[in-house]
């Protein structure tokens, strides 16, 4: 599965927008996205055992409780991906910085 496959899921975005505030246990995150998407929880485990599989989670085990937390592995596929674009955002970047300064140059 590529990492945009994984991605395009608006459950797994989710899922992953929770991890990125800090670790949360399955039952955390399960409680969050069933009652956002209303799906059961063997669904939310079933996301989270993919978003696992293909590097964008981590778990670990404390007692019977299950944390898991980003793995920025399976962003690095994304961002190769993005990497190719980049250019096109970086020179408008570039120029708008020139124009930022030439108003405060102006402006003086």
């Amino acid at each position: 599965m590529h990492a945009f496959d994984v991605l395009g899921d608006p459950v797994r975005r989710r899922i992953l927008e929770l991890l990125a505030a800090g670790e949360a246990s399955a039952g955390d995150v399960a409680a969050q996205v069933r009652d956002e998407f209303g799906i059961s929880q063997p669904a939310v485990s079933q996301h989270l055992k993919v978003l696992r599989e293909h590097g964008f989670a981590s778990v670990r085990a404390e007692g019977a409780r299950r944390l898991y937390s980003v793995d920025p592995t399976g962003m690095q596929e994304v961002d190769a991906w993005v990497e190719q674009f980049r250019v096109f955002w970086d020179t408008r970047l570039d120029a708008l910085g020139t124009e930022i300064a030439r108003g405060k140059k102006s402006r003086r």
